[in-house]
């Protein structure tokens, strides 16, 4: 493959007619759309992370479009992963900003946000991502190739690829699946055994220690891999294990705001909830905000590159170098930004308005071209939207958009920023796939709409139903992001934070960073119970195992990391799912525990936890043991 992206040949040449944009692949890439939407708005309101769904997406349907209906398009399978990869983008955007809304309806200060409401921010969200994007194509995308790399874009490609083998991908994936989602309902629907195992360490007051047993958990681990774990471990110990006990210890019987009452009397949670959660968030913030700071050379030199780049050629016509209309683009960019000024259920004035397309271009572009740099997983989304709520907050007290109204519209603004970031992002990588595979742009920009429209309705039914079910800032539902990015409005329009706890946990982000160690993924662990950040962190070492372990060639612990990676997908998904089945029955009232028949307490959880492990080793080796066996 030359690098020169004037000589690449894609996998399939521009004068080939294969099958692309079909009904099969549509609808495939709806489900897919809907299935890691879902699960990723689960995950991320859990935890605060989620995870890509383009390779879990693509691998299905090659096993359903390759194996099961016996068809060979490697086109239609990026056209799935296109549509689905959008479902995950629209899900990231919203639960870290929108759930804030639920919290406040929560506390009596506003009403509950309208299923419309939700579906149009995250929509217009979404097309603004999709329709900014398209004109950097060519300067990103072709012009870059052999720069810019795309990790998550060229790694979706050689799945695709090396198609042969996606019916023994998809089943892995299948596996994982079905194993986490028979395990999700054991744990958190019969309620078996406890998914979260916890410990009060009495030795040593106000310290605590436990883990979430559950298969996400430790899929997410394998696939951040063992340093970013145990960034995130390291920030769970300072908090349960060094500030608690110092909190205990100092702090005796009185009662410190934002307590309501005495530390002496405070288990653990107590603890945490009243004190750590405020520093963890200052760190948080902090992480986003020395992230974009040191992104800003990056950032500059991408924005200033890739509108340079905007509208140059690139040889003669054909369907791979064929965007959409640039006339459509503009009027769906104004379509957008005049509908949600004018829209009754959007809470955005002409100025706020404004201010989503001038900061939705500017932060679109650049997480554009950061991510094929640094890639998704690093692609610094909430630190952009940190920024842009302290603006756009700041700009609407100046301007006498105060109290509630003025939060919510705050807020609102940076849910549409925050979805187009996240979608910008996606798309890019989607068309780095299509154009290593040969991929026509304007179709899957198409396919991008779709994605978005689907998951935007659907993305709204998710957080009402988990809102029903557990509630938002609950032991099931931290929803981490919202909560910090409700403080930051709060912060800057009240200040009313318990700013001495906040500012310490921005000085322990700025002691991190001295260390040169990553401060995002440490202040998550810091924010997050520990119960969280433990089973991440076995996840890690099960990947740090399989990294390190001697006697296998390269290609066979390459195989056997991917084995994992798509078996943890699986399990993350899976849990995902029942997570959102679990969700409607407790809706419903219909409550299948059986723990008050039967109940294995924490030692089952721990022994189950086990055996969820060991099915990870075993499919993380299975397809190399199946070679070994036919030799």
């Amino acid at each position: 493959m030359s690098e020169d992206s004037g000589k690449f040949k894609p996998f399939v040449p521009a004068d080939s007619t294969l099958p692309e944009m079909t009904a099969t692949s549509i609808i495939l890439g709806i489900l897919m759309s809907i299935v890691f939407g879902g699960a990723n708005a689960y995950l991320g309101l859990r935890v605060g992370l989620t995870v890509s769904a383009s390779i879990p997406a693509a691998v299905i349907s090659m096993g359903v479009i390759r194996v099961i209906m016996r068809k060979d398009s490697i086109l239609e399978n990026n056209m799935v992963q296109t549509i689905g990869s959008a479902g995950e983008s629209v899900a990231a955007g919203a639960i870290f900003t929108l759930p804030a809304l639920f919290l406040w309806a929560g506390e009596g200060k506003t009403d509950t946000p309208s299923l419309l409401m939700i579906a149009l921010v995250a929509l217009f969200g979404g097309l603004l991502g999709v329709m900014f994007m398209i004109p950097l194509r060519t300067a990103l995308i072709v012009q870059e190739h052999g720069k810019l790399p795309y990790p998550e874009g060229s790694a979706c490609a050689e799945v695709l690829e090396a198609g042969e083998s996606g019916g023994a991908k998809a089943a892995t994936v299948f596996s994982g699946l079905g194993v986490s989602a028979l395990y999700k309902f054991i744990a958190d629907g019969l309620k078996l055994f406890p998914s979260e195992v916890h410990y009060e360490l009495n030795a040593y007051k106000g310290a605590g220690i436990g883990a979430d047993v559950l298969p996400a958990l430790l899929g997410v681990g394998y696939i951040c891999g063992p340093q970013v774990s145990s960034y995130m471990f390291a920030g769970g110990i300072l908090g349960w294990l060094v500030i608690m006990p110092l909190i205990h210890t100092f702090g005796g019987d009185m009662t410190i705001f934002p307590g309501a009452k005495p530390i002496s009397e405070m288990e653990s949670f107590g603890i945490w909830s009243s004190y750590v959660k405020y520093i963890g968030a200052g760190a948080v913030a902090t992480g986003g905000i020395l992230s974009l700071i040191k992104s800003m050379p990056l950032i500059i030199r991408t924005f200033r590159d890739a509108v340079r780049g905007i509208g140059a050629k690139t040889g003669e016509a054909n369907r791979q170098n064929r965007d959409l209309p640039m006339q459509f683009v503009l009027a769906m960019i104004v379509i957008s930004a005049v509908a949600m000024w004018l829209l009754p259920m959007i809470p955005v004035n002409f100025a706020g308005a404004l201010l989503i397309v001038i900061f939705g271009f500017f932060f679109a572009t650049v997480s554009s071209r950061m991510v094929g740099v640094i890639g998704s997983s690093n692609n610094p989304v909430s630190g952009m939207t940190i920024a842009t709520l302290l603006a756009t907050t700041a700009v609407l007290k100046a301007t006498g958009n105060v109290g509630m109204p003025g939060m919510i519209a705050a807020i609102t603004i940076g849910s549409v920023i925050c979805v187009a970031t996240a979608i910008a992002g996606d798309t890019s990588q989607d068309l780095k796939t299509g154009f290593l595979v040969g991929a026509s742009p304007y179709r899957q920009q198409a396919g991008e709409i779709i994605g978005v429209a689907v998951s935007a309705m659907a993305v709204g039914g998710v957080l009402y139903l988990l809102n029903a079910a557990w509630g938002y800032g609950t032991d099931q539902l931290p929803a981490p992001q919202a909560t910090l990015m409700k403080m930051v409005i709060e912060g800057v329009m009240n200040g009313n934070l318990p700013w001495a706890l906040v500012f310490a946990g921005v000085f322990i982000a700025l002691v991190v960073e001295l260390f040169s160690i990553p401060v995002l993924p440490f202040a998550v662990g810091l924010y997050l119970p520990i119960h969280l950040s433990c089973p991440i962190m076995i996840g890690g070492l099960v990947r740090r195992w399989i990294d390190k372990k001697k006697g296998l060639n390269e290609t066979e612990r390459k195989e056997r990391v991917e084995n994992g990676i798509l078996y943890a997908s699986g399990m993350i998904a899976g849990e995902g799912v029942v997570g959102i089945i679990l969700a409607v029955l407790a809706v419903l009232k219909l409550d299948p525990d059986i723990s008050k028949l039967l109940s294995l307490g924490n030692i089952g959880g721990i022994l189950f936890f086990v055996l969820l492990i060991a099915t990870l080793i075993y499919f993380m080796n299975r397809k190399t043991a199946e070679k070994k066996q036919a030799a």
